[in-house]
């Protein structure tokens, strides 16, 4: 069943968006009486669509998540790949996304380019929260620097190409007993010496991902699909 969000309750109908009833009836050829699930405030709920509203039947049980946070600190890429990655995290179940000004960042936006830019990342990742029936969507935060990282809380990773004792296998192994985990994935041709020690000095820890050097678009999605192995329940 298709799902929508919504941040508006009005009289026992749930206000959705132009762009949500533009996919209701040109893209999924809905009608009258057709159900779709809504999601407001965290709440799941059955609704029936009635010309132009969405009228509550019941509120449905919700599906529980990994109680675990995950924040993907990602670099600024071509449109393309961005793309990709914030589409599969979200399926993947990324709570948090922050990109960041790397200094092998192909992509440099000007700062009146960045609002449109978040917010077509907004609508990728609200549109791959409703694909996979998510409670919730992906905050992508403002464009961020280094600096930025460093009071953050959580257990700290940074992908490195330099690490060879300590692998993702063995890390996640080690450190079970957290409630949010930080990755940092690198640009292409991949973090400078300088920016992984300055992690390193903050409290990152450098992480092998293998012997394979992967494209910067299929690292996240790697890390994320083991993650949710390792924490399946």
């Amino acid at each position: 069943m298709q799902r929508y969000f919504s941040n508006q309750l009005d009289d026992n109908k749930l206000i959705l968006g132009d762009d949500d009833w533009y996919h209701i009836k040109t893209v999924m050829r809905m009608n009258n009486n057709d159900k779709i699930e809504v999601v407001y405030h965290s709440e799941l709920y059955l609704c029936e669509i009635n010309n132009q509203d969405i009228r509550i039947i019941k509120k449905l049980e919700k599906r529980i998540d990994i109680n675990k946070e995950i924040v993907l600190v990602i670099p600024l890429l071509r449109e393309n790949k961005m793309d990709l990655i914030l589409q599969k995290a979200t399926e993947l179940g990324v709570n948090i996304i922050i990109p960041i000004k790397m200094e092998r960042s192909i992509i440099q936006l000007s700062s009146d380019k960045e609002d449109k830019r978040i917010n077509r990342w907004n609508r990728i990742c609200k549109e791959a929260s409703e694909q996979s029936h998510r409670m919730d969507i992906p905050q992508i935060t403002d464009i961020k620097t280094f600096s930025d990282l460093d009071k953050m809380d959580g257990l700290k990773i940074v992908c490195s190409t330099r690490e060879e004792e300590m692998n993702l296998k063995k890390f996640l192994t080690n450190h079970q007993n957290y409630d949010r985990i930080i990755i940092v994935v690198g640009p292409e041709g991949g973090l400078t010496i300088d920016e992984e020690n300055y992690l390193v000095d903050i409290g990152f820890n450098p992480v092998s991902l293998g012997n394979k050097i992967m494209r910067v678009e299929t690292v996240p999605l790697f890390l994320l699909s083991v993650w949710n192995y390792e924490n399946m329940e």
